[in-house]
């Protein structure tokens, strides 16, 4: 597959291109709205060509597919954009704004017959993939997931993360991490209620913290944050034990993982050698155009994570529990 990169955004420069590189996959093209910074990038990680805008790059006959690493308000529209061009789309994550635009972005996708990725890279790491494995088989009764992603971002105020207008916040940024982990263990929740802050009067929430509730009892704590030190991490509880992941979301490439567990009393540490989750991602994303499967992280999936978050910055604003449909 040869992609085309819709952005010279940190996440592509640092962490997809080389995922590619390291693939059997190419990168051909990538465009900014800057043609000179489209030509430095170009140059610098060999890709082929280089365009001046994001419509260039779609006309380009040579790609595939194209990857969207935007701002987060423009991801469905360039999704929407890409399937007009007959493209498969890897999006980053999230796929939308809301999810009202995720549901018409995904039936868009769906009506031009092309492949649609979210990019939630930790979903397709072999550590989050024995955790599911070990919590369906091990676990007994599954009551209470945790789920948090904080990082501290920097101080420039034209920070993309801080435009309301480009649907920022710490929930879209980090907390969608948050949010899929707990759906990806409990299924899907009935209500939500959520506290959030502004810390740099930016009006987008730079920390949150939140509940899902579930059908079954059991029930969900997710938080993000841009005013703390590095925390990513998960844990899920059932009657009969624990498992904990630490460095969960944005897993290191170049050196071991470890999943912690303690199950009917057996207490126990997982390793995983070092892998890149971007590459297992792209590679998957390929596998899934290339045969027509549904990737791990489909439409339907983006969807259902951005109803959550509609009701958890809902629940914030109105400081009152949500119910989800």
């Amino acid at each position: 597959m040869e992609i085309g990169v819709i952005s010279t955004a940190s996440i592509a420069r640092k962490a997809f291109v080389p995922a590619v590189a390291a693939s059997e996959h190419t990168v051909g093209a990538i465009a900014s709205r800057d043609g000179d910074r489209a030509r430095a990038v170009a140059d610098e990680y060999s890709i082929p060509r280089h365009h001046a805008s994001y419509e260039a790059l779609l006309e380009d006959e040579g790609i595939d597919a194209v990857y969207v690493p935007l701002p987060n308000a423009l991801h469905a529209e360039w999704t929407r954009k890409a399937a007009d061009a007959g493209l498969d789309v890897l999006c980053e994550k999230p796929l939308a704004a809301d999810a009202e635009e995720a549901r018409a972005a995904v039936e868009h996708c769906r009506e031009r017959g092309v492949t649609l990725m979210e990019g939630f890279m930790y979903r397709y790491h072999p550590r989050t993939e024995r955790a599911v494995e070990l919590a369906r088989e091990e676990l007994e009764d599954v009551h209470s997931v945790s789920a948090t992603f904080k990082f501290p971002l920097g101080d420039d105020p034209d920070d993309v993360r801080l435009s309301s207008e480009l649907a920022g916040g710490s929930l879209m940024d980090v907390g969608c991490y948050a949010v899929s982990a707990a759906r990806l263990f409990l299924g899907e929740p009935r209500a939500a209620f959520a506290t959030a802050h502004d810390s740099r009067g930016a009006g987008v929430d730079t920390n949150l913290a939140g509940v899902l509730e579930f059908e079954d009892g059991s029930s969900a704590r997710v938080a993000s944050g841009f005013d703390s030190r590095l925390v990513q991490r998960y844990r899920i509880e059932g009657e009969n034990g624990w498992i904990e992941v630490e460095d969960a979301f944005d897993a290191p490439t170049e050196e071991p993982t470890e999943l912690a567990y303690r199950i009917d009393g057996r207490e126990g540490v997982e390793t995983f050698d070092p892998i890149d989750q971007f590459r297992l991602e792209i590679e998957e994303f390929a596998s899934c155009a290339a045969s027509g499967r549904s990737p791990r992280t489909d439409g339907s999936e983006a969807i259902a994570t951005m109803q959550v978050i509609d009701a958890l910055a809902e629940s914030a604003r109105k400081n009152e529990v949500v119910a989800l449909e």
